[in-house]
């Protein structure tokens, strides 16, 4: 290479670095002009959950006479605040039926000023579910999702108004999902979350970080002495709220299926008998499972055909058979496997 080539080569190379310096000192001078925010600047916020669902949760205002006493010869009155959920604009609204329970009179109030009469059209005292109805059109209804999959860690909004102080929002997290949070008789699957909720916010709304509805808030967890505790709260998924609706506003009312056993844990029941099953603790006197013959002790695995894999599916799966159908059900007494045929009844 000659010395021509040396400098033409240096030169090049030279005008590309002075070229390259050049960009940088001016994309450095704009950026210190016009500074760009962070993404961790940004406020994490739920205002769009808020707005979409907010507009939907209703206030109510249930009035009573409580009868005179030997204290009173003069009857009283009771006074209830709780909240509810538009569901279609139809009128019908969700909320829990301790919240209208008892009253003669329901007075609804929407987020936007307008104030109607309700009229209770069904309720259910297992799950604490009650269906009104106003006469209103241009309704705010909430969002739902039928797909929708509630986990456990899932942020939540707790939307009510507690007090009547005015439609508050809480935040928090699902704690639990899917079970009976202990209750293994109950009918009703509960959600567990720690999103406050208190007196006036039974019967809100429970929606996630995009404002779908996941639950209908229903009341605080109390010890053994009646006492509130803090961050254990429930609310009925709205899975089985839309079943209750339904049923409510077609039928008038929620038929289950009724057994009349009572479930427990036994020690290693599936190990002993290698299979899943319910283990029954108790009968109920006068009961379809006393008329068919099973006992405390007994170890059911199979109803009406259908293999048996917890207490929650079995008492799902007796609820949901209509009164008088037959099932037969296959159980264990000690070792020996044993069927017998159950007439469900109505539970009452």
């Amino acid at each position: 290479m000659t010395l021509r080539d040396w400098l033409w080569y240096i030169v090049r190379f030279a005008f590309l670095g002075l070229l390259v310096a050049a960009v940088v000192i001016t994309v450095q001078r704009w950026l210190s002009n016009n500074p760009q925010p962070l993404m961790s600047e940004q406020p994490a916020s739920y205002a769009t959950a808020v707005n979409r669902a907010a507009p939907a949760v209703v206030n109510i205002y249930s009035i009573g006479e409580l009868p005179d006493s030997y204290y009173s010869r003069r009857p009283g009155s009771i006074f209830r605040l709780g909240s509810g959920v538009i569901m279609d604009n139809r009128g019908h609204i969700l909320t829990a039926h301790h919240v209208v329970a008892d009253v003669s009179q329901i007075q609804v109030a929407l987020q936007d000023g307008r104030q109607y009469s309700g009229q209770v059209i069904g309720f259910d005292r297992i799950t604490d579910l009650a269906v009104v109805r106003i006469e209103a059109d241009n309704l705010p209804v909430i969002l739902t999702d039928d797909n929708l999959r509630t986990r456990v860690g899932d942020v939540v909004l707790a939307i009510g108004n507690p007090l009547n102080l005015g439609q508050t929002i809480t935040q928090g997290i699902i704690s639990a999902t899917g079970g009976r949070m202990g209750v293994i008789h109950s009918h009703a699957d509960l959600i567990q979350m720690d999103a406050a909720i208190s007196e006036g916010t039974s019967g809100g709304a429970l929606v996630n970080s995009q404002g779908y509805l996941v639950g209908i808030n229903n009341a605080q967890f109390r010890g053994p002495s009646g006492q509130g505790v803090d961050g254990i709260y429930f609310a009925i998924p709205y899975s089985l709220a839309k079943l209750v609706m339904t049923a409510l506003i077609e039928e008038g009312e929620v038929v289950r299926g009724y057994l009349g056993v009572n479930v427990g844990e036994a020690p290693n029941t599936a190990e002993i008998y290698r299979q899943p099953g319910i283990f029954i603790s108790g009968v109920d006197r006068g009961s379809p499972a006393e008329e068919a013959g099973l006992q405390a002790e007994d170890y059911v695995v199979e109803m009406g055909g259908t293999p048996v894999s917890s207490a929650a599916q079995g008492l799902n799966l007796v609820a949901e058979t209509k009164p008088g159908t037959k099932l037969e059900v296959k159980f264990y007494r000690g070792q020996q496997l044993m069927t017998t045929v159950v007439t469900i009844r109505k539970l009452r």
